[in-house]
């Protein structure tokens, strides 16, 4: 399934959990069935198999349902599959953009990448959907996108082994992590991560795909499920990045592992993978791909993950910012 966050055109303004057809058409769950009444997706997806179920059952025969429970995507306003996940936490998982970074700035690649996987703790509370980026002069001193992809966690899980964490995901999707490189820079002199330079913007969406629609991108491995998906993106219809999730140095079960030592991740954390090569203009400008390219008001971002759907957004400059 792809799951949905969305607002009707005629609707209370209130966010609506649905699921994506293959047609286009958004099925809104609690026009569908009273057992969505009042529940956001997060609530759904604490339920767990039982709801999910439901919603899948539904999707499955949209034909015995009332045209009342369907949304055209075109009318609707999409939202971030989660508008308020429990957390978010970013990885650093591919090699490639860890090792073209640092030679960028001159600096041998650090060992300890290959001992444990690492995150840092974002802004749970600034994640959107696809749309327009409203930003303020000071994030637009060399604003930049991050190519990424992102899991969500699906049922509680502590001390897990791989084949458990890998049980936990309930499904992935695309992120941007946007990122205000002048703030970055500056703040990650202290070697405390970054704050102001990431904690104003991250993008998911445009929806959730449950790991059954992408069994055949997925492989087990002895690190854990192995995804294989294409990823891309665009800057105004001009290609500047192209991977595959497949490159990750440390898989997602790895990370979900890392994360939950300890600790216990609930249903509704994300989790993202940290940018794939060449999945940053950080990266390309370094590497003369690009020369001192930024995003601009204007500017118009997609980023594409195969199986997953494409996350747009325009760069707005927002005074009041």
């Amino acid at each position: 399934m792809k799951l949905v966050t969305f607002l009707r055109p005629e609707g209370d303004g209130r966010p609506r959990p649905g699921v994506r057809l293959d047609d286009g058409r958004l099925l809104d769950l609690p026009a569908a069935s009273r057992a969505f009444r009042d529940l956001s997706l997060l609530d759904v997806i604490r339920e767990g198999k039982p709801l999910l179920g439901l919603a899948r059952d539904l999707a499955l025969v949209p034909g015995s349902l009332d045209a009342a429970a369907f949304v055209s995507e075109e009318e609707a306003r999409l939202l971030a599959p989660l508008p308020r996940p429990v957390s978010v936490r970013d990885g650093y998982a591919f090699r490639q953009h860890v090792e073209t970074a640092r030679r960028n700035r001159g600096v041998p690649m650090i060992p300890e990448f290959d001992l444990f996987p690492v995150f840092y703790f974002t802004n749970h509370l600034a994640v959107l959907g696809p749309g327009e980026l409203r930003v303020g002069r000071s994030r637009l001193e060399r604003l930049d996108f991050e190519l990424e992809c992102f899991c969500v966690i699906g049922k509680t899980v502590t001390n897990p082994t791989l084949e458990e964490a890998d049980d936990a995901i309930l499904g992935y999707g695309v992120m941007n992590d946007f990122s205000a490189r002048a703030l970055q820079m500056e703040e990650m002199k202290l070697n405390l991560g970054p704050a102001k330079g990431k904690d104003f913007a991250t993008a998911i969406g445009p929806w959730l795909v449950t790991k059954d629609e992408l069994a055949g991108r997925i492989a087990p491995s002895p690190k854990g499920n192995v995804l294989t998906a294409r990823m891309t993106a665009h800057v105004n219809g001009v290609k500047v990045s192209d991977g595959d999730v497949s490159q990750m140095t440390w898989t997602f079960a790895e990370i979900v592992r890392r994360a939950a030592d300890g600790v216990t991740l609930e249903p509704g954390e994300v989790i993202g993978s940290g940018t794939v090569g060449t999945g940053c203009f950080l990266e390309l400008n370094g590497s003369k791909v690009t020369h001192d390219q930024w995003l601009v008001p204007g500017d118009v971002v997609s980023l594409s993950i195969d199986g997953m759907g494409t996350l747009t957004h325009t760069i707005v400059e927002d005074p009041a910012r």
